[in-house]
């Protein structure tokens, strides 16, 4: 698919420290890209050099097909950002806020007012369009926020934490908002803390430590490479089991539970691999169920062991 955000060595220090360490990314257009990461890891960073908010020591970058360093205003015209912390005015209403962005973005008295009230509307802002937004709650100015950023109607848009303090029934309602805005063709770059929202929402995910990126794929992808994966298989007596034992030399027996743990990265080959030779033998399991790592598996793998270990997952 086409690129919505190009990325190549991308290198950024302050002083002597080294924040990223030429960093590549690829994100085709109408989908979600999460970057995750410890703290201090360069997620924040690598969105402001992608944002223009920042200049990058060295690298290439293009964005909705414009080069970052020969047509900055052509980038900034394409995208959006919604940072970790709200941009409102709290002294003006929430359409008022809307109207203001609308302003900065020249669109006219009757067009900004038109774009204002069908992102109330949109967002679910409506009942609270003439309230201050000081009177807002968490999951209100975030929808706000990010209606603000969706004023001069991004093709890209960069979410740095966006749910980060949120309830969870407010986060559900932005990962709603997310998911409908790639649905229309948007592209969003996501930054967050929250390991199962990378995993519902993003297509490609890509793990950042020390300012390097450590592994990228999708969430599927990045689970299958961390060792823990398995296949339990369960059966109705003992005599089945042992037969099962007998052929299933690797796996880890269970007597009391009559079960057998056999170890896989839980991909479609290895279970019909793993199917095949049962039937062949006439095995035959009461229950099958495949347990792969979770994102969090993957996250402390590739983030909290030596080198040496996330060198042997990549």
């Amino acid at each position: 698919m086409p690129a919505a955000i190009k990325a190549t060595g991308l290198r950024k220090s302050y002083g002597d420290k080294l924040v990223l360490d030429g960093i590549d990314l690829y994100v085709p257009q109408g989908t979600v890209f999460a970057l995750l990461g410890p703290n201090g890891a360069g997620k924040t960073t690598t969105v402001q050099i992608l944002s223009t908010l920042i200049d990058a020591d060295a690298g290439q970058v293009e964005i909705a097909g414009h080069d970052l360093a020969e047509d900055p205003d052509g980038v900034r015209s394409a995208i959006g950002v919604t940072g970790q912390f709200s941009a409102l005015d709290d002294k003006l209403t929430g359409r008022e806020n809307l109207i203001l962005m609308a302003d900065l973005h020249h669109l006219g008295k009757i067009e900004g007012r038109r774009r204002a009230d069908a992102l109330l509307e949109r967002f679910d802002l409506r009942d609270a369009a003439g309230k201050l937004a000081a009177t807002y709650s968490g999951g209100m100015r975030r929808r706000l926020d990010l209606a603000m950023t969706l004023v001069g109607d991004p093709r890209v848009i960069f979410l740095d934490e966006p749910t980060t303090g949120l309830d969870p029934r407010s986060r559900r309602t932005m990962w709603k908002i997310i998911g409908d805005l790639v649905a229309g063709g948007v592209t969003v770059l996501l930054t967050t803390q929250y390991l199962d929202e990378a995993d519902r929402l993003a297509d490609q995910i890509a793990v950042l430590d020390h300012g390097r990126l450590v592994a990228q794929g999708s969430a599927q992808e990045l689970k299958r490479r961390v060792p823990g994966g398995h296949i339990r298989l369960r059966f109705a007596d003992a005599t089945e089991l042992h037969r099962a034992a007998h052929l299933l030399t690797d796996a880890v027996l269970d007597k009391e539970n009559l079960t057998l743990r056999v170890p896989s990265d839980g991909s479609l080959p290895a279970l019909r691999a793993l199917l095949d030779r049962l039937d062949a033998t006439a095995v035959q399991p009461e229950e099958l169920q495949v347990h792969t790592p979770d994102l969090d598996d993957v996250f402390f793998a590739l983030t909290g062991r030596p080198d040496t270990a996330k060198e042997a997952l990549r």
